[in-house]
């Protein structure tokens, strides 16, 4: 990936800088594939190889370069790698249309395993947050620590119904300026040129000059469930209770997604756990405030 992103006109480093975040090294990804669970998968690897690992898990319709702001910052410190989950960014979409949790977390074993990762931080935003806490519920060996950013087993109806119309409205469209006024009419907190430089790993163009989403289209299509069944949200709390690894609860002030009264459930279910809200960001809160994320999670691993 080039260590140039059109924020302001600036770098990758400079426009994070602006950003408030922080970090020693100008470090710049590494592009990378692996073969896993009958897919491959893209990543990108961030930072020294012998560092401490760090698996970081992007949201719903998001690709590994929504992370990329923070991701520089922890890769002073930790070997990071950023996965493009099935049917998302660079990596292989599902043959068989088969994006349910359970199939994800065999993605993210085979991917642990292939890389050789063992006492990894995982963390993980909206969707990558579920898969996340599924994932440690199941490999408490394998997890030094968690952060579920903005993700719980239930979610709050207007979040979901804003998603849904953001994921389902026309998919193709004749510039990447008209994605950019799309995703900041859905999210004005952010920056133009900020969100311009990030979604451009998420488009790419067509034949005949237009533009479209890089990921697949069967998880935007015009029916598809978005919320969760009654069933599944039990399941999935039975995950959060059976954590054991240190864990860190990540909620947007203005979240959509997550209600407060269920992000203190969840404080009170997992038994080592700490609650960090932070002020100014919606749902995707390393993109609106990554300075204040890497705040509380750099305060949370310090504690470990």
């Amino acid at each position: 990936m080039s260590s140039q992103a059109s924020t302001q006109g600036l770098s990758l480093h400079d426009a994070a800088r602006a950003m408030g975040v922080q970090f020693a090294n100008d470090n710049v990804p590494q592009d990378k594939f692996v073969d896993a669970n009958g897919l491959r998968f893209h990543y990108l690897e961030w930072g020294n190889p012998d560092n401490p690992p760090m698996l970081l898990l992007h949201g719903f319709a998001q690709t590994c370069h929504s992370w990329d702001f923070v991701a520089l910052g922890f890769s002073d410190d930790y070997h990071v790698i950023v996965l493009d989950q099935r049917g998302h960014g660079d990596s292989d979409w599902a043959p068989d249309g088969d994006y349910s949790p359970e199939t994800q977390q065999k993605d993210i074993s085979a991917v642990v395993n292939a890389l050789g990762l063992e006492g990894f931080v995982l963390m993980g935003l909206s969707m990558g947050g579920r898969n996340s806490f599924t994932y440690a519920a199941n490999n408490s060996d394998k997890v030094k620590a968690l952060v579920i950013v903005d993700a719980a087993p239930q979610n709050m109806t207007q979040g979901t119904d804003n998603i849904r119309n953001f994921v389902q409205q026309d998919d193709e469209l004749e510039s990447v300026d008209a994605f950019v006024d799309r995703v900041l009419q859905f999210n004005p907190r952010r920056d133009r040129q900020q969100v311009r430089g990030s979604i451009l790993h998420n488009l790419k163009e067509l034949p005949n000059g237009n533009w479209t989403w890089k990921y697949d289209r069967a998880l935007r299509r015009q029916g598809r469930r978005m919320g969760s069944d009654p069933e599944t949200e039990q399941r999935l709390w039975g995950y959060v209770r059976s954590l054991q690894c240190p864990t860190l609860l990540v909620r947007g002030g203005a979240s959509d997604i997550v209600a407060l009264d269920t992000a203190d459930r969840m404080h009170q279910a997992i038994s080592n756990s700490r609650l960090a809200t932070i002020e100014g960001a919606g749902h995707l809160v390393m993109g609106d405030s990554p300075s204040g994320f890497q705040k509380a999670v750099t305060e949370f691993i310090a504690s470990l």
